[in-house]
C-alpha cells in the first residue's frame, strides 16, 4: 500500500492501516520521544499519544509538505505540552546568559554515555538543549514552543551545557585514572 492509500485509509479510521501506519513510523517518532523525555516508559507514553494525536488530526493534513514531518512535529508538541503544563523553566541570570557560549568538547566520550547523561538533564534544560543543540530550533521557536521567553531559553541551554560539560570532564578523568 502507498503512504497516500495508507493515509486515506487512515482518514476513514481503518484500524488495519493505522496499525499499518505505527508499523512504519513508530521507530522514528519514538527516537524523537526519546530525545524529549527523561526515560523510556515516558517515552513510550509520548509515542502513544502521540499517535493518538495523529490518528485523531489526521483529516487536518492537506497533502502540503512532508507527511513524515507533520506527524514529527505533533510528535515533538505532544512531549513538549507535558512540560509546558509544568511550567519547568527558570528565569534567567547574567552569568548563565554568558556561559551560554562555552561549548561541550568531544574529547571520545562515547554516544551511548552522551545520550544518558542528556537524558538525566533536569527537564527544563534537557527539552531546550534537545530543541537547540539536536533540532537546530532558534531561541525564539523554543520560546514559542514552550511559552518562555527568549532569555529563558538562553539560560536553560547554557545551564544544561555546564552540567553535561562538567559530567564529561569527570568522565574523562575517571577513565583516563583507569
Amino acid at each position: 500500500m502507498t503512504l497516500d492509500e495508507l493515509i486515506q485509509q487512515c482518514k476513514k479510521q481503518d484500524a488495519k492501516a493505522q496499525g499499518e501506519l505505527y508499523k512504519r513510523y513508530s521507530n522514528t517518532l519514538f527516537s524523537i520521544c526519546l530525545k524529549y523525555s527523561p526515560n523510556y516508559a515516558e517515552a513510550e507514553d509520548s509515542l502513544q499519544d502521540a499517535f493518538l494525536t495523529i490518528f485523531k488530526k489526521i483529516e487536518q493534513f492537506k497533502d502540503k509538505g512532508s507527511f513524515e514531518g507533520w506527524m514529527k512535529r505533533i510528535t515533538v508538541n505532544t512531549v513538549l505540552q507535558k512540560y509546558r503544563k509544568q511550567r519547568v523553566f527558570d528565569i534567567p541570570n547574567e552569568e548563565q546568559l554568558e556561559a551560554a557560549e562555552e561549548e561541550i568538547e568531544d574529547a571520545g566520550v562515547p554516544l551511548n554515555y552522551l545520550l544518558k547523561i542528556i537524558q538525566e538533564l533536569p527537564d527544563r534544560y534537557r527539552l531546550v538543549f534537545t530543541m537547540y543543540v539536536l533540532d537546530d530550533y532558534s531561541h525564539k521557536e523554543i520560546a514559542e514552543m514552550l511559552g518562555i521567553s527568549d532569555g529563558t531559553s538562553k539560560s536553560n541551554l547554557a545551564r544544561a551545557r555546564m552540567i553535561l560539560k562538567s559530567k564529561i570532564e569527570t568522565y574523562n578523568t575517571v577513565t583516563k585514572a583507569d
